[in-house]
């Protein structure tokens, strides 16, 4: 693992972060929450939840359908409520079917949308994305950022694959020090691409 001490330079009152090693999901969700910290705390951009809204608006309609039918089928009971029934039956399973193409296809592993404030408040945000994988028995990390700069809409993306053994030390603490400098230096080749250009 990456060290036998833990290396962790812990803000005062923090604790830090320890996992079970052998847990991938515990793994890739702390991993996760480190790179959150990093692009909030550390380079000040505003997190943006309009892609978890709309799941969560997704589900809050499917949702509505189903207590829907039930109020209906408590006023009016079964024989006389069979068609609003259906109805309701086949709007949550389409509702369902939604959810799942919007999960696919539109959040795509996105666990974090970040916005680059403009300054002056003149231009569009910039649009910092983040998204991860970590494969079931696997130690590779897969870490993906990309950037979508508010004025041209142009997207560039950069992404990293290191085993989780380099961020994590022997009793499961995660080496914030390690993992904010992967971070930051894929930030930082989005950022300089952004500025040469």
């Amino acid at each position: 693992m990456a060290s036998k001490t833990k290396s962790n330079k812990q803000k005062a009152g923090e604790k830090p972060v320890k996992v079970d090693k052998w847990d991938g999901s515990a793994l890739k969700n702390a991993l996760d929450d480190a790179a959150k910290l990093v692009l909030t705390e550390k380079l000040g951009f505003v997190e943006s939840h309009r892609l978890m809204d709309g799941r969560l608006l997704l589900c809050t309609v499917a949702v509505g359908f189903a207590v829907f039918g039930l109020v209906w089928d408590y006023l009016y009971p079964f024989p006389l409520s069979r068609s609003v029934l259906i109805f309701c039956v086949l709007s949550y399973f389409v509702m369902m079917v939604v959810l799942t193409l919007y999960t696919t296809y539109r959040e795509r592993g996105v666990f974090m949308v970040a916005l680059d404030k403009d300054k002056a408040g003149v231009d569009p945000d910039n649009i910092w994305r983040l998204a991860s994988r970590l494969k079931r028995y696997d130690d590779q990390y897969e870490l993906y950022m990309s950037f979508t700069d508010g004025r041209t809409g142009a997207t560039r993306e950069s992404s990293v694959v290191q085993s989780v053994a380099n961020f994590f030390d022997e009793n499961g603490y995660l080496c914030n020090d390690l993992f904010d400098v992967e971070v930051t230096k894929m930030q930082n080749s989005l950022a300089t691409e952004k500025k040469t250009k």
